[in-house]
């Protein structure tokens, strides 16, 4: 019945505006008014169902967009704090490629990444994504920014295990500076993130904070693997007691053996 009101409503203002009858005009806008305004207000939650309809599937519309682009965003900036941390540690390398230490030597430097890890606790050994076809061989020097991290224990086609010097296989000839005290670092027993350097001259005071090096050369009955003068970490305990008595301090490798990313592989030099 509305719908046929409506309908006849629209016929005899269609007719009069022919006719061009303003009086009778008004006279239909004035019988059908309260009709069309009845049918406005009944119409108008229908609308109002409709449109919220629309402004909801617009708002999912758009929080979906919204979503896709964080997502995009966030990947960006993960992607931006890799390349940096990566950058920075190339850096470092640099740095240490161009010390007095490696600048006069006979290496090659082989950059490799590191590709999977030890899975026990003591993080003895990384695997790198260079191998014998880049020119590495079995016990070259593996060094990170911060200094030297360990060896190379093994070597395959594309890829080489690398022997980390918290492993208790690992014995290195060492000294500290400046003073000169020799010895050997190894790992400390039960605890895999500290070392050892043992064997010292008692006679010769060790102190809390001073450096740790290689020392390039046979002692201890230990043939050098590596070129004198790589950091290797910081004295952190020297009780004069315990240099006396068991002849060592604890010490404290400066490469974060735990969080390797980036490694360079010295190729090529000579065994001391």
């Amino acid at each position: 019945m509305l719908a046929l009101l409506i309908v006849g409503s629209f016929v005899l203002l269609s007719a009069t505006y022919g006719q061009g009858s303003r009086g009778f005009q008004r006279g239909v806008s004035s019988v059908f008014s309260p009709v069309q305004s009845a049918a406005d207000r009944a119409l108008k939650p229908a609308r109002d169902l409709v449109g919220w309809f629309d402004q909801t599937f617009d708002a999912r519309g758009e929080n979906s967009q919204l979503e896709s682009e964080l997502v995009i965003a966030r990947e960006q900036a993960v992607a931006g704090q890799e390349a940096m941390h990566e950058n920075a540690q190339l850096r470092k390398l640099l740095e240490l490629d161009r010390s007095p230490v490696l600048a006069a030597s006979a290496y090659d430097e082989v950059t490799g990444r590191v590709i999977a890890r030890s899975p026990t606790q003591w993080r003895s050994s990384v695997t790198i994504d260079v191998g014998d076809g880049d020119g590495v061989r079995v016990d070259d020097p593996v060094i990170s920014g911060d200094g030297l991290v360990g060896r190379i224990s093994s070597v395959g086609p594309g890829s080489s295990q690398v022997m980390l010097l918290t492993d208790h296989a690992s014995a290195i000839t060492a000294k500290v500076v400046p003073v000169g005290a020799q010895g050997v670092i190894k790992p400390e027993v039960g605890n895999p993130e500290d070392l050892i350097l043992d064997f010292i001259d008692s006679t010769t005071e060790v102190h809390r904070g001073q450096t740790v090096v290689t020392l390039g050369q046979r002692a201890q009955g230990l043939t050098s693997l590596f070129p004198p003068g790589l950091p290797l970490g910081e004295v952190t305990k020297a009780p004069i007691v315990e240099q006396e008595a068991n002849e060592q301090v604890d010490v404290r490798p400066f490469a974060d053996l735990r969080n390797l990313d980036l490694v360079q592989v010295l190729t090529g030099g000579s065994r001391g």
